[in-house]
């Protein structure tokens, strides 16, 4: 609640000197990475209590579970009740080692709300098939890759991110595309040692990954400090009748753009190592930095030299992914809810 309050205070305060501040940043070059987390998580708060306060009435539905320890019905709460909730009824280690669930056997975040009566399953790195839970925590590892480079650097160094590609594990490392504010600079092995060490910290905090669809202007309004963000939101914003909306996720206090899903926290992170950094080029954005990571889930234990000399090293070779390059986009309509 404490942290609610101070998000909504923040917000107020941001909203109360929009234009001096933006005087501000474009004339004295003040706007720093610790400046606009802070805003865009207090909007990524502010927008979530709008939409709770929406669910005006409490409706029950029934979950059916299968699984282990073995099947059963709860009855949880539309709207608000999650995954995670569930787990939380059935057992411990189930909680604990989910990674996903599968609702009427789509993939479903472990904190994303329930909308109607469902069948659900959960996924875990030693499932028989566990694609999509590899996948997931690939993305996730991206996402944190984000939140490594927007703190890890003095505020000097203005980072903007870019956008990451769709997860491949075969490649053997996970990509971040982003502009880090430094010229002709590449990281010694302590200094790569230093933000890997950034990243694995997660594990400790069991940050929680949290999704929202926002409107369009509101996910515009958060990244606004963001050149690549605010390019990128028109194209890729899902259009109905409603309107259109972005879907963002929050780690902490870090916010960023990705359709998701991610696993469900932060200590189901066993080991994170970034490993490289490479110049690329795009037509669309100009030259970036591909900062690339390899990292295990805390499932899957490996014995240290294999890893250091086998996954890491192979995660030091450029990535073939493509490079980000901004598709053509349509005219945004704002949402009516």
């Amino acid at each position: 609640m404490a942290t609610s309050c101070r998000s909504l205070a923040l917000l107020r305060i941001f909203l109360a000197k929009s234009k001096p501040a933006a005087r501000c940043i474009h004339t004295e070059s003040k706007v720093t990475n610790s400046l606009v987390r802070e805003k865009r998580n207090a909007l990524f708060e502010s927008e979530k209590q709008r939409q709770l306060s929406l669910v005006s009435r409490i409706e029950k539905i029934e979950v059916q579970y299968k699984g282990q320890p073995e099947d059963c019905t709860l009855v949880m709460n539309k709207n608000l009740s999650t995954p995670f909730n569930c787990a939380m009824h059935i057992e411990e280690v189930v909680m604990s080692r989910s990674v996903l669930a599968l609702v009427n056997g789509e993939p479903w975040d472990m904190h994303r709300p329930l909308k109607e009566s469902c069948q659900l399953h959960f996924m875990h790195f030693e499932d028989e098939n566990p694609t999509l839970a590899n996948e997931a925590f690939w993305r996730s590892c991206s996402f944190m890759l984000g939140y490594v480079l927007e703190t890890a650097f003095k505020e000097q160094h203005y980072v903007q991110l870019c956008s990451f590609p769709v997860p491949n594990v075969r490649s053997g490392s996970f990509v971040y595309d982003a502009d880090l504010g430094l010229e002709d600079w590449r990281p010694n092995s302590i200094e790569l040692n230093t933000l890997s060490r950034t990243g694995f910290k997660l594990f400790f905090k069991e940050y929680r990954f949290e999704r929202l669809k926002v409107d369009a202007s509101v996910a515009l309004n958060m990244f606004a400090d963001n050149r690549f963000k605010t390019t990128q939101i028109p194209s890729i914003a899902s259009r109905s009748e409603s309107g259109s909306t972005v879907t963002v996720y929050r780690m902490g206090d870090h916010v960023d753009i990705t359709g998701g899903p991610l696993i469900s926290n932060t200590g189901q992170l066993g080991r994170f190592n970034v490993t490289a950094f490479h110049d690329i080029e795009s037509s669309s954005y100009g030259p970036l930095t591909r900062v690339q990571g390899t990292a295990l889930p805390v499932q899957l234990p490996m014995h240290y030299w294999s890893y250091e000399n086998i996954i890491a090293k192979r995660a030091q070779k450029l990535n073939t992914a493509p490079v980000p390059e901004l598709k053509q986009a349509q005219p945004l309509q704002s949402s009516a809810s």
